[in-house]
């Protein structure tokens, strides 16, 4: 799960920074958006369920 979480977010920041340069990618920005507040939840989710990875 915590290989997951790294790619979501890596994806979510690329999508930002793309959506962020031009104009015709706007929908990129939002697409980027969105798989960063899940990445997010995701995370919260692992650390708050209490497992730990090693």
């Amino acid at each position: 799960m915590n290989l997951l979480l790294i790619i979501i977010a890596v994806v979510a920041v690329i999508l930002l920074i793309t959506g962020g340069l031009g104009s015709s990618l706007h929908f990129l920005l939002w697409i980027g958006i969105v798989l960063a507040i899940i990445a997010v939840i995701l995370f919260l989710v692992r650390m708050l369920s209490g497992r730990r990875g090693v």
